[in-house]
């Protein structure tokens, strides 16, 4: 199966929420119809933006099952005329989750699956090798986009560890790489299995490295700058770098305040600017600070996203 069918701009879809803490599934529609709108070549449900690990498993397959049929009915496709694709979040530090939740992403409807490294056991390489097994084994001819993401599971995958999963399972179609190292991550470009994806977990991170080899970014950014950043991401992919560092360092202020709070505090916020949703989100996590939202307020302004 080694082609990855993910490229190009795909958005981290924040979960929008009643104030009871239910899904509030008409917010979600309208942020879906805006990533639409926006260009973006694939979604991301129930990742971490979208606060999965605070969600019930009924929740989950909601998200997931509306998240498809509002695109498949859409009748919107990409800039190239391709289907708009949607990867489900299906990782847990429990592998017999994982491979329970990639299945029923597969049977849901979902393009293919995004699957974190375990987070808290801290599992060896060989570990990871038999967590990424098990799960492919489970559902081999389903798309498999590995996770690195050291900031939230406590351990680093290096490259080694990755390409070795990649070699061994072809299901495994890409990395999304946010270790935040680029030499992590040109390492896994130069030594990729052919048709193997590197696409970026850090938004500001994405030009750079798309011009190492990267195929493209899951961003939280995009949640409420689907136009901008994904005529970026197309104008590098494309090769014209000028134009792509024009919006980089429109939107850089911006991409660096996602994360003055915990993801995905301030793209809530930013979308609540907006009017897109409502800032409801789960425990532990509450609203963001008041004089951080005035930050964000002053950079979406800027930006020209909102008016004051």
């Amino acid at each position: 199966m080694r082609n990855c069918p993910f490229y190009g701009t795909g958005t981290a879809l924040v979960t929008p929420f009643t104030k009871s803490g239910e899904i509030d599934f008409p917010a979600l529609g309208t942020l879906i119809d805006f990533q639409l709108d926006g260009g973006v070549e694939f979604l991301v449900s129930c990742g971490s933006t979208g606060e999965s690990a605070t969600m019930t498993e009924e929740e989950d397959r909601s998200v997931i099952s509306f998240t498809i049929e509002r695109v498949r009915h859409s009748g919107k496709t990409t800039t190239e005329g391709k289907a708009v694709k949607v990867v489900a979040g299906t990782g847990s530090n429990n592998t017999r989750e994982a491979v329970r939740y990639t299945k029923f992403a597969q049977e849901l409807g979902a393009d293919g699956a995004l699957v974190v490294t375990p987070y808290y056991n801290k599992p060896t390489a060989a570990g990871i090798m038999a967590h990424y097994g098990a799960i492919c084994e489970a559902s081999p001819s389903f798309p498999i986009i590995l996770y690195n993401v050291p900031g939230r599971t406590g351990s680093n995958v290096p490259a080694e560890t990755q390409l070795a999963v990649a070699e061994a399972f072809p299901n495994i179609v890409a990395t999304k790489e946010a270790s935040g190292n680029l030499d992590q991550m040109m390492e896994i470009i130069a030594n990729a299995p052919e048709g193997f994806a590197v696409l970026s977990g850090d938004d500001s991170l994405t030009l750079p490295l798309i011009a190492a080899g990267g195929k493209g970014v899951i961003s939280v950014f995009s949640n409420y700058a689907p136009r901008g950043f994904s005529d970026l991401v197309r104008f590098a992919l494309g090769g014209d770098f000028a134009k792509a560092r024009e919006l980089q360092y429109k939107y850089l202020d911006l991409m660096k305040l996602n994360f003055i709070e915990s993801n995905p505090m301030p793209v809530k916020a930013a979308l609540t600017m907006m009017g897109i949703i409502e800032e409801n989100l789960h425990l532990p996590l509450v609203p963001m600070k008041s004089e951080n939202k005035e930050k964000l307020r002053t950079a979406l302004v800027n930006a020209g996203l909102i008016k004051w």
